[in-house]
């Protein structure tokens, strides 16, 4: 179990709602991983970031996905990629990482409450 935290600290973590464009392999990265370029609506723009999804996630499936994604972290270079967004994935202790997905499409900039 992790420590807890206030409501207040979690509304400080902005997760919104974007639609990968693209995904392309990132072949600076060490462990096998996909640059994708998300768009976040009009608001927020199209955000790039480098993901280790391969296991569980194929290029030709990514385009078109809706994800949810942290994005008011600071832009992290990330494997020779400026990762401006953190995609979030379950992980598994055996290091299956699955991407999180709203349930029916929204549009892109919601955010997650």
């Amino acid at each position: 179990m992790t420590d807890p935290i206030e409501f207040a600290d979690f509304l400080k973590v902005d997760i919104r709602v974007g639609t990968i464009l693209t995904a392309k392999t990132n072949a600076k990265a060490r462990k096998p991983a996909y640059v994708l370029e998300i768009d976040f609506g009009d608001a927020f723009g199209v955000k790039t970031t480098s993901a280790q999804i391969t296991e569980e996630h194929s290029l030709d499936d990514l385009p078109g996905m809706q994800v949810l994604a942290v994005t008011n972290f600071p832009p992290l270079r990330v494997a020779g990629v400026k990762s401006e967004v953190l995609t979030l994935a379950t992980m598994e202790e055996a290091g299956r990482t699955v991407l999180i997905t709203p349930s029916k499409p929204v549009p892109n900039g919601t955010r997650l409450l």
